[in-house]
């Protein structure tokens, strides 16, 4: 299947813009960033909670914990969609009970990534609270899954895709580009 970009929902600028908001809106709802845990979800979603928090450590001045989520393991398509899962090890060195987790992803679709990182994530203690925080909403949920903080929302048909590229990961750019299979 071949892709063509529709549009450009963020360029380098806007994502970096998009990263600064974000951080800045996780502070006001959280009053400062105490008792806070940065998750973010393998690939992108890694990338984007470690940009948050750099922010939120330049404008707090104190440093933000981060750790990374592999939820391979507990996606209900596990035996089904994926032929060859690549399992990554989790990172979660810390005590995640009784923290504010924000927990954090590129693109929010249906909604089933996200309640396996929940699952994954009561394996590993019992937090205060879960907050999610998306890059990029795109719709079309097949589970009541909504999040916390939206950086962009896009209406898409069944036919596209949101595509992220972050620098850390796919070392071209930052940016997020709506895409559609190509017709031949």
């Amino acid at each position: 299947m071949k892709f063509k970009t529709k549009e450009t929902l963020l360029d380098s600028l806007g994502f970096a813009r998009t990263i600064s908001r974000l951080a800045h809106e996780i502070l006001e709802v959280n009053k400062g960033s105490q008792n806070l845990i940065f998750v973010g979800m393998r690939s992108r979603g890694e990338f984007v909670a470690k940009r948050i928090a750099k922010k939120i450590e330049e404008i707090e001045n104190q440093k933000i914990p981060v750790g990374v989520l592999d939820v391979t393991l507990y996606r209900d398509d596990f035996r089904t969609n994926l032929k060859q899962p690549e399992i990554r090890v989790s990172d979660l060195p810390l005590i995640i009970d009784e923290k504010n987790i924000i927990l954090v992803d590129d693109v929010l679709f249906t909604g089933r990534t996200v309640r396996a990182a929940l699952d994954a994530l009561m394996d590993y203690g019992r937090p205060s609270r879960i907050q999610l925080v998306i890059l990029v909403d795109r719709g079309h949920r097949e589970l009541p899954v909504q999040a916390d903080f939206i950086g962009k929302k896009v209406i898409t048909s069944k036919g596209q895709e949101v595509r992220v590229k972050i620098k850390e990961f796919d070392k071209e750019e930052d940016a997020v580009y709506l895409v559609e299979l190509e017709e031949n």
